[in-house]
């Protein structure tokens, strides 16, 4: 065992080793909460239309996913006539790597002395997160261009004017909250979160501005394509949308790609609002350093799990909006009440001592 300790020891001390591992450690906790998340979309789909879901291969129908990758891989590779080969090849992987990527800004936790854990925490981290998450569109746009397909064209065209309009509105969900934080350091602002008010209200950004969270939430639902904002595939009407002419493998990225950045997009909402890894009392119970980073990690996970039924939930209950209807809310409804609210904090901050 000695040879191990002087390996974990030389990690540690060797930088660019340690900063490797934590990549690998990131990249893998998003790879492995994919088919986690699939099998739970399906199992919360079934009880929500009175069914049983997956539950046969393996227990409680756990391995139906990676079942069903095994299928994926071994399908057909299929290439329509007349398509941009090299687009058609890089669309999937531009449209799954923004969520890996994005991950790696986020701290899952920290020590009981306040070291953080994570990829990286920089000072620009929120700032860097919405460049990386707007990546994403790309890969979606370039999938329709490529594909030769009139369905996919358009539901190209949808997501990109639709990650346009609610960027809009998820960058003026993070300037009020910057306003109110004073810091872009997702690492930062998860610190300011720990306390409570009134002895038993935590002190997260969801319970000290709500708008802030509810402007953000809704934006998330159309970053991350998800119903009821998932016009950019829509079933009923593109036949699948940007993802029609693709198989096998190919659109195993595409499923991996959605997950994973619902799974990136909540965790950093839980870094954002609702105060990341700490929990009241946490701080007065868990002692031991690495204890405390353990059960802060837990806790992290745990509200990202709740967030994500949250999605899943809207998915099986509320129905599709139109395509109008989604431009309409962003541009007339969205776009001005998050303007408003940016006011409002700011005058709430300065003359009436708000936060200070």
């Amino acid at each position: 065992m000695e040879w191990i300790q002087e390996l974990l020891v030389g990690i540690l001390e060797n930088p660019i080793a340690f900063t490797a591992v934590k990549i690998a450690v990131a990249f893998g906790i998003v790879l492995s909460a994919v088919p986690m998340l699939v099998w739970m979309e399906r199992k919360s789909a079934a009880r929500f239309q009175r069914r049983e879901g997956p539950n046969r291969v393996g227990p409680f129908g756990l391995l139906q996913s990676f079942a069903d990758a095994i299928k994926l891989i071994f399908k057909e590779d299929y290439f329509p006539r007349n398509t941009d080969k090299a687009v058609f090849l890089l669309a999937p992987i531009l449209t799954f790597m923004p969520g890996v990527i994005s991950f790696g800004l986020v701290s899952i936790t920290a020590t009981r002395s306040g070291k953080l854990l994570g990829v990286t925490d920089i000072n620009m981290g929120l700032l860097v997160m919405l460049a990386i998450s707007s990546l994403a569109g790309y890969g979606i746009a370039f999938a329709g261009w490529s594909s030769n397909n009139q369905y996919s064209l358009l539901g190209g065209i949808r997501s990109s004017a639709q990650l346009i309009s609610y960027e809009i509105v998820m960058g003026l969900a993070v300037v009020a909250l910057l306003l109110k934080t004073g810091s872009l350091s997702l690492g930062e602002i998860v610190q300011q979160q720990t306390g409570v008010f009134f002895g038993f209200i935590p002190k997260w950004n969801i319970f000290m501005w709500p708008p802030c969270f509810f402007l953000f939430l809704l934006a998330a639902f159309a970053e991350t394509s998800r119903a009821p904002f998932d016009n950019p595939e829509a079933e009923q009407e593109l036949v699948g949308g940007y993802h029609t002419e693709y198989t096998g493998l190919r659109y195993a990225w595409f499923m991996f790609g959605e997950y994973a950045g619902l799974w990136t997009m909540c965790s950093i909402m839980v870094a954002l609002f609702m105060g990341g890894w700490h929990f009241p009392g946490m701080e007065s119970v868990i002692q031991g350093e690495w204890t405390f980073a353990l059960v802060g990690f837990g806790v992290f996970v745990a509200k990202v799990l709740v967030l994500i039924f949250f999605f899943m939930w809207m998915r099986w209950t509320v129905p599709r909006m139109r395509w109008d209807q989604l431009m309409n809310l962003s541009w007339t409804r969205l776009i001005p009440i998050a303007l408003g609210n940016l006011v409002v904090l700011a005058l709430a901050m300065e003359y009436g001592g708000l936060f200070r």
